[in-house]
């Protein structure tokens, strides 16, 4: 079959968190131009459940079980790439989450919140530690680790490139997830550390920062039990000029964009919103 983007043809890709929704469907993009697609995820069943998808529809894909915050799962896995693949000419650094445990349960402070405590009602100063930690090096660290790992094979080759998974979080925090917010605001910085220390050895590190989409993860905080949306969805949909939430083959544009040098060889430390225009909005 034709591939729309030729140059892509042939090079293996590496995409964390790739049985998730997002990052699967950037593993899918990419088998689709020909990539050859290592799917790397916590879940091995999840991972597979892509690779399945992408040798289905023709591709060629491996499903491989690793935790980005393990260095030794991460070499574990280059090595399994390498021998099946070859060296990493791309990698998309996506997993990542958030967790209750970095999450209030509030909007904000109320003086009630500061007088007694409420049963249920986890406020700023009931945060703990530890789970702001877990958010924040899942999010962080399970991308500086994997690019430690794959970079030294990225700077050997011809038209390397890194695409990071930000978030609209990185540019405008959310009420009652600060750890996240936070930790996407480091990515996004790191992806500027990247470009700038990377660009003498021609790696290309560029971002992608989704709007909303309706994933597994945040699908009870979107959705009501009978489909309906949420509150916050409402808040979304009210902040967001385009009314809707995206849709996750919305986000093909901007990583192919952004993998392919013929588009964007001389496009390294930016940052693609694909939100709707949600980053745009005042509000008013």
């Amino acid at each position: 079959m034709p591939f729309t983007h030729p140059n892509l043809a042939n090079r293996t890709a590496v995409v964390t968190g790739g049985g998730g929704v997002l990052c699967g469907g950037f593993a899918k993009v990419l088998a689709a131009q020909g990539v050859k697609v290592a799917v790397l995820d916590l879940s091995l069943p999840a991972a597979q459940a892509v690779a399945d998808d992408i040798a289905a529809a023709g591709g060629t894909a491996l499903a491989i079980e690793c935790n980005v915050l393990d260095k030794a799962s991460l070499e574990a896995a280059r090595e399994q790439v390498n021998a099946a693949f070859g060296p990493c000419d791309i990698l998309i650094n996506g997993a990542g989450g958030n967790h209750p445990s970095g999450t209030t349960s509030k909007e904000a402070l109320e003086a009630i919140d500061l007088e007694q405590a409420a049963e249920g009602v986890t406020t700023f100063f009931d945060l703990d530690p530890a789970g702001i930690s877990k958010v924040f090096n899942l999010n962080f660290l399970g991308t500086l680790l994997p690019t430690q790992v794959y970079a030294r094979d990225l700077a050997s080759r011809p038209h390397a490139c890194i695409v990071m998974i930000t978030s609209m979080n990185a540019i405008r925090p959310l009420t009652k997830i600060p750890a996240y917010s936070a930790a996407k605001a480091a990515v996004s910085n790191f992806t500027q550390f990247m470009a700038t220390h990377f660009a003498p050895v021609n790696i290309r590190v560029n971002a992608i920062a989704p709007g909303f989409f309706s994933t597994a993860q945040n699908k009870t905080l979107l959705w009501n039990p009978d489909g309906s949306p949420t509150a916050r969805t409402g808040k979304i949909l009210a902040a967001t000029p385009m009314k809707r939430l995206g849709l996750p083959k919305e986000l093909a544009g901007a990583l192919l964009f952004l993998c392919d040098e013929a588009y964007s060889s001389f496009v390294t430390g930016s940052m693609v919103a694909v939100d709707g225009g949600f980053s745009a909005y005042s509000g008013v």
